[in-house]
């Protein structure tokens, strides 16, 4: 009977050894936590808003802006700006002002109601300067590629600048040339009573008669005008040898044929509203031979004039008129987000006033009033159907394309880091443009520089 009990007590020997066994195992050891990812950076959308004639007979010139604003908002895009900490995407809101004042304002408020970061814009005089108090007053920064009447920067309204020469310089040059290199006695002016137009004619008669000219007649249309034959008659008798129209090129253009058609042999100079494949275009065979001017120098000696060219007529087709002036005017504005590092117009506002920028078209410098420093006027000559550059007065073309040559060089090197550091195909693609694009820069900076000695 004892050995009946030995099989229970075996079982309670193994289960008592199992227990101690249990007991005695080592306890998992937990595992290391995953490392947390670091949150992503926010991203910002940066509202700019541009201003132009998108309807009208000025639309052409209108779209020409546009697409240089949206060119230098795509590149921004592309290259992934990091500014306060914040991954920064740049959008485009394009209003179109009709080249009318009232709806200029008009426009002008509903971007100041959609609290936009800064304004590229308006094209015309005659819209940017009642447009520029009511940014003033929002305290939003306002840039034009275009707008030359001085009124503009003469305001005193801190947040108004301009990235080309104004109508001071540009009409100084084309009343010097009427007087002197087209060796007019006389002349006959006509404006079409716009900011812009009549105040470049009000600096074309000052200089015409500082120069020893005398003005003949004075004459005035509207911007939506055709027809100009009673003008040009009453013109007809004075017997002027040189015509001067303040105006855009869908008058210009009509207007310089009407003079062939009457039989009007003066020379026809306009500024730089007519001085565009349109104005050719609108006159047919009476423009060979006619002049113009333009603040600045030639695409093809602009310090990077090359490379802007060939991505822009890829893109867009022929350049119109400003449309260099505005991609800079955007640049300039990014460029006062990325020093003051921050994208609120108070705090770049200030930094605009301090731009070194060296741009597609000139070293970007403004004065105590927004203008730019330095500003030359190029004058041009309709040859064999198509504008033919002719020289560059103002401005200081040697120092001015040393510097060019300078600062290109240093941009193959920081473009040439960033193509070697980037990541990413679409990345690397602008890194490598960007290094083209200096290069670019360099050559037609060291060309100008060449030309500006010979000259000089």
């Amino acid at each position: 009977m004892h050995f009946s009990r030995v099989p229970s007590m075996t079982l309670a020997i193994v289960a008592a050894i199992a227990l101690i066994g249990c007991g005695q195992k080592e306890e998992p050891k937990p595992q290391a936590a995953a490392p947390v990812a670091p949150p992503p950076k926010p991203e910002i959308v940066v509202k700019l808003g541009h201003v132009a004639p998108l309807t009208g007979p000025q639309a052409h010139l209108g779209k020409d802006n546009e697409n240089g604003a949206m060119m230098a908002i795509e590149e921004l895009n592309a290259k992934a700006l990091e500014i306060g900490g914040a991954k920064i995407k740049f959008e485009l809101l394009p209003e179109d002002d009709q080249a009318d004042p009232k709806q200029g304002t008009i426009v002008a408020q509903k971007l100041v109601d959609a609290k936009v970061n800064g304004v590229i814009g308006h094209l015309n005089s005659g819209t940017t300067i009642p447009a520029s108090k009511l940014y003033f007053d929002a305290g939003i920064p306002q840039i034009s590629g275009s707008a030359t009447n001085p009124k503009y920067t003469e305001q005193g309204f801190s947040t108004a600048f301009r990235v080309m020469a104004n109508d001071v310089q540009q009409g100084k040059v084309l009343g010097d040339y009427a007087a002197k290199q087209l060796a007019a006695k006389t002349v006959a002016i006509i404006d079409d009573r716009s900011a812009y137009g009549q105040g470049l004619a009000d600096e074309f008669e000052k200089a015409v008669v500082a120069a020893g000219g005398k003005v003949a007649t004075r004459e005035f249309t509207t911007d939506k005008a055709t027809d100009f034959a009673a003008i040009l008659t009453k013109i007809k008798s004075k017997k002027p040898e040189v015509v001067f129209y303040g105006g855009m090129d869908a008058q210009g253009g009509p207007m310089a044929k009407q003079m062939k058609t009457l039989g009007l042999k003066a020379k026809f100079l306009t500024g730089d509203g007519g001085c565009t494949p349109e104005f050719i275009k609108l006159g047919g065979d009476a423009t060979e031979g006619q002049y113009c001017s333009l603040p600045g120098v030639p695409l093809d000696q602009m310090p990077g004039g090359k490379a802007f060219g060939d991505k822009f007529t890829a893109k867009y087709g022929q350049i119109q008129l400003y449309a260099p002036y505005v991609y800079d005017a955007v640049m300039v504005m990014a460029d006062a987000m990325k020093r003051a590092n921050s994208v609120e117009s108070a705090k770049f506002l200030p930094e605009i006033g301090k731009t070194d920028y060296q741009g597609v078209t000139t070293k970007i410098n403004f004065d105590e009033k927004g203008d730019l420093k330095n500003g030359a006027i190029s004058m041009y000559q309709v040859k064999a159907g198509k504008w033919e550059y002719l020289e560059t007065i103002g401005g200081s073309p040697v120092e001015a394309a040393k510097a060019a040559v300078a600062e290109a060089a240093g941009a193959i090197k920081e473009a040439a880091k960033d193509a070697a550091t980037t990541t990413g195909e679409a990345a690397k693609e602008v890194a490598k443009d960007g290094v083209k694009a200096a290069a670019d820069a360099v050559k037609a900076a060291a060309d100008a520089t060449k030309a500006a000695v010979e000259k000089k």
